[in-house]
């Protein structure tokens, strides 16, 4: 049999992307055996410990259901976390320095802890801070105002996000009506206004929901998706709903959490000043060549007035820990002389950039340089939390890792590397279930557990 019988397609045959994925070494390959050089170094090994840690789950729990994160994790995960260190830290003050949706402050409230939780986000800061300060609305009162809304202000949808485009005719126009009555809606004493937050967070978070668009995860058009001219009250009539039923679970079965200190600040976690000490960080940051959380949640953003331009959208974007679709002229300026480096990362630069070289051509020609910034990023914002973490304290990441350009980056290891250079024990780290890479399907990632103690 000739040899040529094995030969792979030609790359005319295929398109440039399926070319090199057919050529390339990483198939089939597995993080746990790239990971190994890096494990031997820190001596450690990765422990097996499944378990279910991302935010589907969250969509039937009380609270945590009042808005829609697909990037999210498990609000059980942070239960099991709480629990586990019950014990240990009698009374704990819990930080999560990438709030979210709330997640974190949300099931530690819950829990009666007092929570603090940071977002530079203004749309996500919104919606956590409406998940944890109005919990003594009167559910009655919310259902009551919610159907009984009066348009006497005219709201018009945001036309840089090209609304008539992601919604039907009709379907835009009951939103424009469903709008303009909660911004009419004058609140007469502090439950009003809370009440009049609640609405918001409701109206936000069916959006996507009757739109022409998908989120799963990133943000796109839905060829296929029927939707009735009267989808937005029926959906916002199902949303008040939710929350109703359970703000009265709430002030029935959980009234000793109803008035339990916490706080959520608009900022950056890495420039933050804490005036308190925390005995337990969790969270989860962004992963590296992770989604644009801008641009993803620009709908809801422009919406509810976070952002008014694209202009807007891409400097808070350039605010955030790095992703793989910010700007060109903010890679170019990441030049600073006291930049985070290790030899890990060098060497992984080194290696993407000469992937790229060989293959003549790649959407980010400057990807090493936006791997090299998100470490940066990480390490200036895990620096500023340890520096208030209280002795004894416990930093707990859940964190993916990623293939880029053919090279394996380990960000968990990376990342628990930084903890030991900033004066960390690493304590644990843990496997909770695999994933697949975006590049090659059949190369299989990790999402991990880093716990980091601090002696």
């Amino acid at each position: 049999m000739l040899k040529q019988d094995f030969l792979l397609p030609t790359e005319t045959e295929l398109t440039t992307r399926q070319y090199h994925i057919a050529r390339s070494h990483k198939k089939n390959g597995t993080s746990l055996e790239d990971s190994r050089p890096y494990l031997e170094e820190l001596g450690i090994e990765i422990r097996e410990n499944r378990q279910s840690i991302q935010f589907l789950p969250n969509t039937n729990e009380p609270v945590h259901r009042w808005s829609p994160y697909v990037q999210g994790f498990s609000a059980r995960f942070v239960q099991r976390t709480l629990e586990k260190y019950r014990r240990e830290y009698r009374s704990p003050i819990i930080l999560d320095p990438f709030a979210g949706s709330g997640t974190v402050p949300v099931q530690t409230k819950l829990n009666g802890l007092k929570f603090y939780g940071i977002e530079l986000n203004p749309l996500l800061h919104f919606v956590a801070s409406a998940k944890t300060r109005n919990w003594n609305v009167n559910p009655e009162k919310l259902l009551s105002i919610s159907r009984h809304l009066s348009a006497k202000k005219d709201f018009r949808a945001p036309s840089f996000l090209k609304s008539s485009r992601q919604f039907n005719p009709g379907v835009l126009a009951n939103l424009e009506k469903l709008m303009s009555g909660i911004q009419s809606f004058e609140p007469g004493n502090n439950e009003d206004a809370q009440i009049r937050e609640l609405m918001l967070l409701a109206f936000s978070s069916i959006l996507i929901e009757v739109s022409n668009l998908k989120r799963t995860p990133c943000l796109g058009y839905s060829p296929s998706k029927r939707v009735e001219d009267e989808a937005p009250f029926n959906a916002f009539a199902q949303k008040i709903e939710e929350i109703a039923e359970d703000l009265w679970l709430l002030q029935t079965m959980y009234r000793h959490c109803l008035d339990v200190e916490g706080q959520i600040v608009l900022a950056n976690s890495a420039e933050y000043t804490h005036s308190t000490e925390y005995d337990l960080v969790i969270t989860s940051p962004p992963y590296m060549n992770g989604l644009d959380y801008v641009i993803n949640y620009k709908i809801e953003m422009g919406w509810l007035g976070f952002g008014q331009t694209h202009q807007e959208l891409k400097h808070l974007k350039d605010s955030m820990v790095v992703c793989d679709n910010v700007s060109k002229g903010l890679i170019r300026n990441f030049t600073r002389s006291d930049r985070y480096a290790n030899d890990w990362i060098e060497n992984i630069k080194s290696e993407i950039a000469q992937n790229i070289e060989r293959r003549g051509s790649y959407r980010r020609p400057d990807m090493p340089e936006i791997v090299h910034k998100y470490f940066d990023d990480m390490y200036r914002i895990m620096k500023n939390v340890i520096s208030a973490l209280k002795p004894g304290g416990r930093f707990i990441q859940v964190i993916g890792d990623s293939l880029i350009a053919d090279v394996y980056v380990p960000t968990d290891l990376i990342l628990a590397r930084m903890g030991r250079e900033l004066g960390l024990r690493i304590e644990s780290i843990e496997k909770a279930r695999n994933r697949r890479s975006g590049q090659i399907r059949t190369y299989q990632l990790r999402e991990t557990i880093v716990t980091l103690k601090k002696d």
